[in-house]
């Protein structure tokens, strides 16, 4: 289930603990996040990128239409990947990317954190949710220990998805809350 807890940066006081889809989606509206859940496409559990891509198409089409955004592919992060922690890693620090980064969650789930205005927001993403984070906003993900997340990856330019790091200890201040 979608959940969204919002934290404040200094305290770590919790200011909205929420699984109503339409609360998440109006809380991350206000940071400029866009937050939708989509109908999730009936595919066998691992399908092939080409399959994924292909039940989304009609959804895919219209989002990059709106968007501007040109291309689209498929990411998955399994914990039998023999370089997974080096990956987990590389989104665990708090980074900035020049695009918009864009999330569709086919399978599995994992937590997009952002730091904006002094507070936290831990957007946990689930099967069927779509996230879209500005460009520019301190963030990082986290799809667990033992990830098993299948997700679109929707791009305007590529070269927009190099990470900045802040070089911050928000993530270790603020890891993760599952679920």
């Amino acid at each position: 289930m979608s959940r969204l807890v919002v934290h404040d940066a200094t305290t770590n006081a919790v200011l909205q603990d929420t699984a109503d889809a339409a609360e998440i989606a109006e809380t991350l509206s206000a940071i400029g996040v866009r937050f939708e859940r989509w109908p999730v496409a009936d595919l066998p559990e691992g399908a092939e990128p080409e399959t994924v891509l292909a039940a989304y198409r009609p959804r895919l089409d219209a989002f990059m239409g709106e968007t501007g955004a040109g291309t689209a592919d498929v990411i998955r992060l399994t914990a039998d990947n023999p370089q997974i922690d080096a990956i987990r890693q590389k989104f665990l620090s708090e980074h900035l990317h020049t695009e918009d980064e864009v999330r569709f969650f086919h399978e599995g789930a994992g937590n997009f954190i952002l730091h904006v205005g002094g507070k936290v927001y831990d957007a946990h993403c689930t099967r069927g949710d779509l996230i879209s984070v500005p460009a520019n906003t301190h963030h990082w993900f986290d799809a667990g220990t033992t990830p098993n997340v299948t997700a679109l990856r929707i791009f305007t330019d590529t070269t927009g998805w190099t990470p900045h790091y802040t070089g911050t200890d928000m993530s270790e201040r603020f890891p993760a809350k599952f679920g």
